[in-house]
């Protein structure tokens, strides 16, 4: 089932990522919205106001201006609005704190970004299928 009623949020500060990211996805056919957070406040802006759509999936930095990827992450948990969302840490970081903070906080999977175009392109068609196409998610999305 897709949901192309709701966007993906992408939550990342560096523009290159950013459009890497959405080329990676467009070119694999995925042709959901993005909106897109440079930081934390951005982004909790965003999944806190009522009047916006939740997003079928969170692609989230760790290392991210005035509130972090991984106090997001607490926060998107504490609440009830957000609290059920796919959140997929999409970091350059390899350490294996960040990875066990990220899962800790609740991430539910992480993806070490590939720096060649081709592998990261092939990492998002795999994201993509699993994340949009064959997980199901929590009813109310």
């Amino acid at each position: 089932m897709t949901r192309k009623g709701n966007p993906i949020l992408l939550v990342e500060d560096n523009p290159d990522d950013v459009d890497l990211t959405i080329r990676a996805f467009r070119k694999n056919g995925w042709s959901y919205d993005f909106v897109v957070a440079q930081d934390g406040v951005e982004a909790m802006d965003y999944l806190f106001n009522p009047e916006n759509r939740l997003p079928v999936l969170v692609l989230l930095d760790l290392k991210l201006p005035r509130i972090d990827g991984f106090e997001l992450l607490e926060k998107i948990r504490s609440q009830e609005r957000t609290q059920m969302l796919v959140v997929v840490v999409l970091s350059s970081s390899r350490e294996d704190r960040d990875r066990k903070e990220a899962y800790r906080r609740g991430a539910n999977g992480y993806v070490c970004k590939p720096v060649n175009f081709i592998e990261f392109t092939e990492a998002m068609k795999i994201l993509g299928l699993y994340w949009l196409q064959w997980n199901e998610p929590p009813p109310h999305l």
